[in-house]
């Protein structure tokens, strides 16, 4: 998802290596101290927007990772670890199950009504299909080079994934498994999201344009360009008054009428951002900036007014991010990391410090 240390994707899922997007790699970044226990990120104080760390949760493994997916119904954490996924209840910490074989997992994707869930598997080139009450994988669908981002589109039950290097989506039905067509976008997509109503949103970050496109015929119906805003990458959605927020990596948060592609507004957001979210029932749109350790809280005051609210500190390399749409809370990723003297080539420069991977719960309780 993120492409600053990306490697051009030849490293595949090396992407979600903390996306230390604006630290430089020269320094040694490992030498932060551990993650606090949760009692003492409790005593942390709110700022202005009322976030603030109230838990940590260590997670055990030391591959790197991508996007996370929050279920609400069951409080599970789902978090991309290049070969597998990790699922983790919130509530109490525990690990509750893993998905193997998802070769350069990416995104993960719920459709409850087909008790089905998908992971975008960007080095096997196909979208792999598991039970969500079993987390068993159950089947695969193939798609076009570096399947990255995806969306259930539930007017069409179809997800769409982002296919990196093919500059395409490849469509599959939800219920059956199969691929339904393949879309080709005309440029590098990242994130996309689905307003309910048969359309599907994503981000070009190769040409910074957002397109609109229906989830039925499969046609592009729009192309916008998001000047100033430049190489996108999250992407959330107001669908109730057809808004887009757009985080992109040169420091703004693009947001945008969905009816007509006007840009709306262009509030300053920290470097190193890769997802956004919003939060229908407060009105804030979310900015996780991997870059500096900052969360960018906006807030929507009415369809064509927003302003920030605050730059709540993180930690670095805390750049996707989750949201509970029913407690509000605000979920994160991200490790220590130190440089490898002299890597060989094509490889990642740093590597995780071993059991420093944890998840971040912010909230305003």
């Amino acid at each position: 998802m993120q492409q600053e240390l990306r490697a051009p994707k030849r490293l595949g899922w090396a992407t979600c290596a903390v996306a230390l997007a604006g630290m430089t790699l020269a320094a040694t970044v490992g030498v932060r101290a551990a993650a606090r226990p949760a009692s003492a990120a409790a005593a942390d104080a709110a700022g202005p927007s009322g976030y603030h760390l109230i838990k940590t949760i260590p997670v055990a493994g030391d591959t790197f990772w991508d996007y996370l997916k929050y279920e609400p119904s069951t409080h599970r954490l789902f978090i991309s670890r290049g070969t597998h996924i990790a699922v983790v209840n919130v509530e109490d910490g525990t690990m509750v199950g893993d998905i193997p074989n998802t070769d350069g997992a990416h995104d993960i994707v719920l459709a409850p009504e087909f008790n089905r869930g998908f992971v975008t598997a960007g080095e096997a080139g196909k979208l792999v299909i598991f039970d969500l009450k079993t987390l068993k994988v159950i089947g695969s669908a193939p798609t076009d080079k570096d399947d990255d981002g995806a969306v259930y589109d539930p007017a069409s039950k179809r997800v769409l994934t982002m296919n990196g290097d093919s500059h395409s989506s490849t469509v599959v039905d939800a219920k059956t498994g199969k691929v339904v067509g393949t879309i080709a976008l005309g440029g590098g997509p990242e994130f996309p999201v689905a307003d309910g109503h048969g359309h599907v949103y994503v981000n070009l970050e190769t040409t910074s344009e957002i397109l609109e496109i229906d989830s039925q015929s499969l046609k592009i119906l729009h192309r916008w360009p998001i000047a100033p805003g430049t190489s996108p990458s999250g992407l959330a959605s107001d669908a109730e008054h057809g808004i887009l927020f757009s985080g992109c990596r040169n420091n703004m948060m693009v947001i945008v009428n969905a009816k007509d592609g006007k840009v709306l507004a262009t509030p300053a957001i920290g470097p190193g951002v890769d997802a956004t979210r919003f939060d229908p029932a407060t009105g804030d749109a979310f900015s996780s900036n991997g870059g500096n350790g900052t969360l960018t809280v906006i807030h929507e005051d009415s369809p064509t007014s927003f302003h920030i609210v605050e730059n709540v500190k993180t930690e670095r390399g805390a750049r996707t991010m989750a949201l509970d749409p029913t407690t509000h809370d605000v979920f994160l990723a991200t490790a220590q990391v130190t440089r490898i003297q002299n890597p060989p080539p094509h490889t990642r420069p740093y590597k995780m410090v071993p059991g420093s991977f944890h998840v971040l719960v912010f909230g305003k309780n």
